[in-house]
């Protein structure tokens, strides 16, 4: 590809992908775009198959059918390229707790190829952005569970990627540690052009701004701005909406609404 190809393509391309675990189809011809310098919202219940999409464009797993694209490169045939350009927070938390916050940005900065005074001067600067300057030598045993996130996600824009996964991010938080998790992400789509894709199962995560897609059980039930899912289901709220899409009963709705 060109490079005024590469700068004009999406973020994310994801094209006609499946995969199964045995005879299961955990995705069924999923296809998703997000768009460079958006926040879009990866909307499904617990088991509609984001985990899944996030290894597969991680390349944890292998895809097999179908095609992934991180500005214009393929995760299978260019994966350094790739995977350079991406930024993952996943579900399951992935720090050592018993070194401190800069000892674990320092050792994931060195898996980027950064080393030295550059690893030191990063570090700092993400943490600075991440509102957590003063915690560099704690012991992230010491921190909360909102410091903690706040932290995976610094380490995740140790490299200065241009797109941002993050996997349910909020789940066991409380509300105000949810509220500043979503603003300082959000922030980054406004203030650096970042491109995040946001799975989570909880509807008011969605901001009227957003593009949303919504997963079940394997398969795009709808994609796009809120105005379109909402026109799409003749709905006026993105509940009843996605509740309508999933066909949530009462209960399963309170549970997506917690």
């Amino acid at each position: 590809m060109s490079a005024t190809e590469i700068a004009q393509a999406p973020a994310l391309d994801v094209r006609n992908v499946s995969y199964f675990f045995g005879a299961r189809c955990a995705l069924d011809r999923v296809s998703i775009r997000v768009a460079a310098g958006s926040f879009t919202v990866l909307l499904g219940l617990n088991g509609a198959g984001k985990s899944t999409l996030f290894s597969l464009i991680t390349r944890l797993y292998a895809t097999r059918v179908g095609s992934i694209r991180i500005f214009g490169r393929d995760v299978a045939r260019e994966p350094g390229a790739a995977l350079g350009q991406l930024g993952v927070v996943f579900q399951s938390r992935a720090l050592d707790v018993d070194l401190s916050v800069q000892q674990n940005l320092v050792y994931h900065a060195a898996l980027h190829g950064i080393g030295g005074s550059r690893a030191i001067a990063q570090t700092a600067l993400v943490l600075r952005q991440a509102g957590l300057a003063d915690r560099t030598r704690d012991k992230v045993s010491n921190l909360s569970g909102g410091q903690t996130r706040r932290v995976e996600i610094a380490r995740a824009l140790l490299h200065r990627p241009r797109l941002l996964l993050l996997d349910e991010p909020t789940v066991g938080l409380d509300v105000k540690a949810r509220a500043d998790i979503l603003n300082r992400v959000r922030a980054l789509v406004t203030e650096q052009s970042v491109g995040v894709l946001w799975a989570t199962h909880l509807i008011d995560e969605v901001a009227p701004s957003d593009n949303i897609i919504v997963l079940h059980q394997g398969r795009v039930m709808a994609h796009g701005s809120l105005a379109d899912v909402l026109k799409a289901t003749g709905k006026d709220a993105i509940r009843t909406a996605f509740a309508s899409l999933t066909q949530m009963d009462g209960d399963d709705e309170a549970g997506a609404a917690s």
